[in-house]
């Protein structure tokens, strides 16, 4: 059984993390552009970047989200498709497996 208040601290600790990153990622996207064109051409490019960054970012929000969820409700470290446990070095690898690495290398 893995030491439920060490993940759950992990996971709101890189929540933290995810939270800053999003602001920062929002702050620059609403930066004003270049008048140049060439400059304006680099910071789309930029801002594409950017905008994956966030939504990567976003989307592992919500996951670890869904983790907390698990935590609180006792099913976090239990495989949701086998039902057995998912190793504490696979929760370390991806705090928000919901998945065991045998049922995860099937999907």
């Amino acid at each position: 059984m893995p030491d439920l208040n060490h993940f759950q601290k992990q996971i709101t600790d890189r929540l933290a993390e995810l939270d800053v990153r999003i602001h920062e990622v929002d702050h620059e996207l609403g930066e004003p552009k270049s008048a140049d064109l060439n400059e304006q051409a680099i910071d789309i490019e930029d801002d594409e970047v950017l905008e994956s960054l966030g939504a990567a970012a976003q989307k592992e929000v919500a996951l670890l989200k869904l983790a907390l969820q698990r935590i609180k409700d006792g099913s976090y470290g239990i495989c949701q498709k086998c039902e057995e446990p998912i190793s504490e070095a696979r929760l370390e690898a991806v705090l928000y497996a919901p998945l065991c690495k045998r049922c995860a290398q099937h999907t």
